[in-house]
């Protein structure tokens, strides 16, 4: 196969040759090429020597299982397994017809604690959604917004914050540009939209606003941008997709908490003055509301 053909090409090349003859169900067929794709992008970008899935070996097949582990539940770690097993039986030799590849445990499922996504898996999922949703999940993750934030977006010297305390610490460390939502009870706090995502934002503003209803909520949404339940649902699919697994879109928010802390506390703050700032962040009312997605 030429070294030059894309991950999703040298997946349905494997595909056409594996349907019918050794695969019925359209459904395997589908869940196999979504497997073959992730791993002819891993040996693409990770693996050197212009490896494809057809010089692939059964050795570096087991690194990119175990690699895969760290991230995604057992149910999508063993597709994974099945597909490339299929792929060395019948089409590359690899492996004779009765051989099995060794199952690899997945490491997320053991070490499960939480709600909170990583970085990487964030990107796996952001990948498995339309453009609209992949940025809302992006703008999520990086600003801690509330699913139906989201349609509340609008720069801040547009839509002023309400008039509440602010500790000197707030965004301490983080650079980007100042937008506000309407969170939880009405009240409108100040957010920091990296900038490279505010330009990408920008790029999809609406000419007008136009009336968006979630959960029967009424919102002038000024953006062409994913949010509320659909935004929401489309993360779980996604992640279910992606992963094996989905703690929900709320899961984000999490993520962004305990980043958050970390981040505060290499910046020499105390525990107490960080988990205030986060607080703040987040539009929580308590600090105490806070160490909930800190677990």
């Amino acid at each position: 196969m030429p070294s030059f053909r894309s991950p999703s090409s040298q997946a349905t090349h494997i595909m056409k040759s594996l349907q019918g003859k050794y695969l019925s169900s359209v459904g395997t067929v589908r869940n196999y090429e979504q497997s073959l794709t992730r791993v002819a992008d891993y040996l693409k970008t990770e693996i050197r020597g212009n490896i494809t899935l057809k010089t692939l070996t059964p050795d570096i097949a087991l690194s990119y299982l175990e690699h895969r582990g760290q991230v995604v539940g057992q149910k999508t770690l063993d597709m994974d397994r099945q597909a490339i097993q299929a792929m060395f039986q019948h089409i590359t030799q690899q492996l004779n017809p009765g051989e099995r590849l060794a199952v690899i445990k997945s490491e997320h499922d053991q070490n499960l604690t939480g709600r909170a996504y990583t970085p990487e898996q964030v990107g796996l999922i952001k990948a498995a959604q339309t453009d609209k949703n992949a940025l809302a999940t992006e703008l999520a993750y990086s600003a801690g917004l509330r699913a139906h934030e989201l349609l509340t977006l609008q720069p801040a010297a547009e839509q002023r914050p309400d008039p509440r305390p602010s500790i000197d610490s707030k965004f301490n460390g983080r650079e980007g540009q100042r937008y506000t939502v309407k969170g939880k009870g009405g009240l409108v706090r100040e957010v920091l939209i990296p900038h490279p995502l505010a330009e990408r934002l920008e790029a999809r503003r609406l000419p007008e606003p136009i009336k968006v209803t979630d959960r029967g909520v009424h919102y002038p949404q000024h953006y062409q941008l994913g949010g509320g339940k659909n935004w929401s649902n489309s993360y779980s699919a996604a992640a279910n997709r992606a992963l094996g697994w989905s703690s929900g879109a709320h899961g984000l928010r999490h993520s962004y908490a305990q980043e958050r802390m970390n981040e505060l506390q290499k910046h020499y703050l105390s525990r107490e003055d960080a988990l205030r700032t986060t607080s703040q962040e987040m539009g929580h009312f308590r600090p105490e509301i806070t160490e909930v997605y800190l677990r």
